[in-house]
């Protein structure tokens, strides 16, 4: 008789695929519903929990849950999506005993947060598709079997939840950036724009969205001196534009209101305003800004000395373009990350009459 060679299932193979397109960031797929698919049908398998199929179905989905979580963390911003990966890997922790692990040192699998980890997790859940699995890679019973220690599952289902819960507070919650205070406020009380723009300069440090939000909250709180609002206010709009991947809610809903305290309406005679001067380079705003407040230590300037005058620089109608600027940005982060009115709380862009 003829043995019959294993074969994964054709939907299976076409979900290694597709999360191996997510998890590369490469996806064929709209990754937010694909992966609340996969959580919601993790969920279900809790309900199977102590059968054979519900077993095998646990470590799988764990590892695909592991090995995804980074995507979701980094990519994806539904507050949903965060809440459906921790509650089923709160439930998964809660079926699993670490101490039951009798593996040997270094007989876990490693490397499950790549593409190997879609591979792995999707073939544990079918008999068919570990034996494919097995063969493929070329593991014998005892590898194999490691897949399914507790021990190691449960370390999986921690660090996932660890890693999802950090990146729902970046995302959603209240960032602290008061230590930025140090850095950018004067002896004296007043605003260091040349410090700001000194580290909005060094992009390699990923300062660009702190400082950002630091500008949107000291603009909110009326702490500015008339000297240090067209600085403060270039330094958020930099921020913003320099984001190339876009800002989470957490940040997005304190600039938007910023932005919000400018009349986007108002009208001016001036054909053209010293910034639209400024090559849209970090290299060229920046001297245009710090030339604008040092100009002894800073004397190279892109603004053409027609466009310099102060008045062109506060301009009105000069903050309602880079309002508006700013504007489409920050709407644009949302597009770009997905999730739902409520993830992107504030982002009404109204247009409200200036701060005074």
């Amino acid at each position: 008789m003829t043995e019959v060679t294993p074969t994964l299932p054709a939907d299976h193979s076409e979900l290694i695929s597709d999360l191996s397109g997510i998890i590369s960031d490469y996806p064929s797929v709209d990754p937010e519903p694909a992966l609340a698919v996969l959580a919601g049908e993790a969920a279900e398998t809790l309900d199977r929990n102590g059968t054979p199929e519900g077993r095998r179905e646990l470590t799988g989905y764990t590892i695909l849950l592991y090995a995804t979580c980074g995507y979701v963390s980094a990519r994806i911003f539904s507050k949903s999506l965060f809440a459906t990966y921790t509650e089923v890997l709160d439930g998964i922790r809660a079926t699993l005993d670490p101490t039951s692990c009798t593996c040997p040192a270094g007989a876990h699998p490693a490397d499950l947060d790549s593409e190997y980890g879609a591979e792995a997790g999707v073939s544990m859940l079918t008999e068919a598709g570990r034996a494919v699995f097995a063969e493929d890679c070329g593991l014998d019973d005892e590898e194999l079997a490691a897949f399914d220690c507790e021990g190691f599952l449960a370390d999986l289902a921690d660090q996932a939840a660890a890693h999802i819960r950090e990146a729902h507070q970046e995302i959603f919650g209240d960032i602290d950036v008061s230590h930025l205070d140090a850095q950018f406020i004067r002896d004296g009380g007043g605003v260091d724009v040349v410090a700001m723009q000194e580290s909005i300069r060094r992009t390699w440090e990923d300062n660009t969205g702190p400082v950002a939000l630091w500008s949107a909250r000291r603009w909110l709180s009326g702490q500015v001196r008339d000297e240090e609002r067209l600085g403060l206010f270039l330094c958020m709009w930099m921020g913003i534009a320099q984001t190339y991947e876009g800002l989470p809610p957490s940040y997005a809903r304190d600039l938007a209101a910023a932005l919000d305290t400018i009349d986007l309406d108002v009208s001016c005679e001036h054909s053209r305003h010293p910034w639209s001067t400024a090559e849209a380079t970090v290299q060229s705003r920046y001297r245009a800004v710090v030339h604008l407040y040092a100009p002894e230590e800073h004397p190279d300037t892109p603004v053409p000395a027609e466009l310099s005058a102060r008045e062109l620089w506060d301009c009105p109608g000069q903050y309602a373009e880079l309002a508006r600027s700013a504007l489409v940005n920050v709407k644009g982060w949302r597009d770009m990350r997905g999730g739902e009115d409520e993830d992107w709380e504030g982002l009404s862009g109204s247009g409200a009459p200036p701060v005074a």
